[in-house]
């Protein structure tokens, strides 16, 4: 696990649950393999813009809605 990455998968776990959604629900939506969620979630995976774009886009949010438990 990355402890800079760890807000970001945090942000995404939290959205995709207060929407009812499963990993593999929002893998359908990312055409992301639940595998890859699921190591994004817990701060393994370091993704790239495109990912967080369709990940926002699935989640029904801001890209910076994803980044905003960052500070400078």
């Amino acid at each position: 696990m990355d402890q800079d990455l760890v807000p970001l998968g945090e942000a995404i776990r939290r959205l995709r649950k207060a929407r009812g959604l499963t990993q593999e629900d929002l893998s359908g939506l990312t055409e992301l393999h639940r595998n890859h969620i699921g190591g994004i979630e817990r701060g393994e995976r370091n993704i790239t813009i495109r990912t967080i774009l369709a990940l926002a886009q699935a989640l029904e949010v801001r890209p910076a809605d994803l980044l905003a438990d960052y500070s400078l």
